[in-house]
C-alpha cells in the first residue's frame, strides 16, 4: 500500500470546531462581506495575546508589510535595509513604494539579520528610511542589539514576525519590538486564516492610516470619495472567524512544533553531519520549521530521497541577495546565508505528524546519509 504524503506545513483546524463556530456565526448573522464582528474581535483577541493595542487584520503578510511601509514614511529613492536570508514577500514591498532594498546578511547564531551587517549598512548608506527585520523560521533575532542600532541611528524598525508568531525574546513577543509588526496567516504558518496578515503597533495613528488605506483610502463621506491611493487589503470577515478560531489553539500549535523539533534531535542524534537551527538562550522559538545544515552531505539529495518516499521538504530559503531580481542592489555581509542556503534544509514540520511518520522521516534520512557518506 503506497504510503500517505507527509506535508512540510500545512493547515491544521481545531478539534472543537472552533473555526466552524465563527465561520457559521458569520454565515447566520450574513457577515460574509469584508466587515462584520469577526475582524474587530480578531484583531482584539491577537492584540491581547501578544500584548499590542493595535492591530490591522488584512489579506496577507505581504500587504501588512507594504501598509507598514508606507505608515512609516517609505517613499520613491528612500532606501530600505531588509534582511537578505527571508523569502521575497519580506522585500517586494519595499519596491511597491519605488524605494530601493538594502540586503543585510545574516548571523550563525540565529541566522538572522546580523547587528554588525547592519551597522555597517546603515552607515554606508544615508536616506534609509526603514529597517526590515525577519524572525526566520520562527527563531527569534538579536532584537534587542538590532533596535538599539536603529534608535541610534534615528531609522524605525519594521519586524516580520511572518514566520514567529507565538515565539517571544525574554517573555516579550516578537513582532512587538519595532514600531511596527506583521504576521502572517498563510496556509503553512503556525495558525491559519486560509489567506491573511495582520499590522500591529504600539502608535495609533499608524494602524488608523493603515486601516484607512488597507479599505480604497474612502472618505468618511456618504457617497465615494478618495483623496489618496487606497488599497484592497482588508481580511474578509470569514477569513477572520477562522482566525479567530485558530487563534484559541496557538500554544497547542507551538508545542506540538516544538515536540517535533525535539524528536528530530533526538532521532537523528547518531547523525553528527547534521547541524540543528536551535534557539538561543533567553528565547522560546515556536519553531515553524525545523531546520538544519548538512556537513558533508549534499543535502539536496537528501531532499530528492524524501520526495521519492511522499515526503515534502525544502532547502532553505535562497538569499534574496543571490535573487536575479535583486542582485543590483546593495548587500553588507560576510555571505553567511549563501552557506546556509547550500548546505541547509527545512524538515517535514506539519503539525499533524505523529510519532510514526517522524520515524518515517528519520529513517529515510538516515538510510540516505549513511549512503552518502561511502
Amino acid at each position: 500500500m503506497r504510503a500517505e504524503p507527509i506535508l512540510l506545513a500545512s493547515p491544521h483546524l481545531s478539534r472543537k470546531g472552533w473555526e466552524r463556530f465563527h465561520i457559521k456565526e458569520a454565515l447566520d448573522k450574513n457577515w460574509i462581506a469584508p466587515v462584520g464582528e469577526n475582524i474587530d474581535r480578531f484583531e482584539a483577541e491577537l492584540c491581547a495575546q501578544i500584548g499590542s493595542p493595535n492591530g490591522v487584520a488584512v489579506s496577507s503578510g505581504t500587504a501588512a508589510i507594504h501598509l507598514g511601509l508606507k505608515a512609516l514614511g517609505v517613499g520613491a529613492g528612500d532606501k530600505v535595509i531588509c534582511s537578505t536570508f527571508t523569502f521575497a514577500a519580506s522585500c517586494n514591498p519595499i519596491c511597491y513604494e519605488n524605494a530601493e532594498p538594502i540586503f543585510v546578511d545574516s548571523e550563525r547564531d540565529t541566522w538572522n539579520m546580523d547587528p554588525k551587517a547592519l551597522e555597517e549598512a546603515l552607515s554606508k548608506n544615508p536616506r534609509v528610511k526603514a529597517v526590515i527585520l525577519v524572525h526566520l523560521y520562527g527563531i527569534p533575532a538579536k532584537i534587542v542589539e538590532i533596535k538599539e542600532i536603529c534608535q541610534r541611528y534615528q531609522v524605525p524598525l519594521l519586524e516580520d514576525a511572518a514566520e514567529s508568531l507565538g515565539s517571544t525574546y525574554h517573555n516579550q513577543m516578537t513582532g512587538t519590538f519595532g514600531q511596527i509588526g506583521i504576521y502572517s496567516f498563510n496556509g503553512n504558518k503556525i495558525i491559519t486564516t486560509s489567506g491573511g496578515g495582520m499590522l500591529v503597533t504600539n502608535n495609533h495613528d499608524y494602524a488608523k492610516k493603515a486601516k484607512f488605506w488597507a479599505t480604497q483610502s474612502r472618505e468618511q463621506e456618504l457617497h465615494y470619495e478618495h483623496k489618496e491611493l487606497g488599497y484592497n487589503y482588508r481580511m474578509s470577515n470569514i477569513s477572520a472567524g477562522i482566525g479567530r478560531g485558530q487563534l484559541r489553539i496557538l500554544q497547542d500549535r507551538v508545542e506540538k512544533k516544538r515536540y517535533i523539533h525535539q524528536k528530530y534531535q533526538e532521532l537523528l542524534s547518531d547523525i553528527p553531519e547534521i547541524g540543528w537551527l536551535t534557539e538561543p538562550k533567553g528565547t522560546y522559538s515556536n519553531y515553524w520549521l525545523t531546520c538544519g545544515i548538512f556537513d558533508g552531505i549534499d543535502q539536496q539529495l537528501v531532499i530528492q530521497s524524501l520526495a521519492e518516499h511522499q515526503i515534502e521538504s525544502r532547502p532553505l530559503w535562497k538569499p534574496m541577495h543571490l535573487q536575479p531580481f535583486f542582485k543590483k542592489y546593495g548587500y553588507h555581509g560576510e555571505h553567511v546565508s549563501d552557506g546556509l542556503f547550500a548546505t541547509g534544509m527545512c524538515f517535514p514540520s506539519d503539525t499533524k505528524m505523529g510519532d510514526k511518520d517522524l520515524d518515517r522521516v528519520t529513517d529515510v534520512i538516515r538510510r540516505k546519509v549513511r549512503q552518502l557518506r561511502k
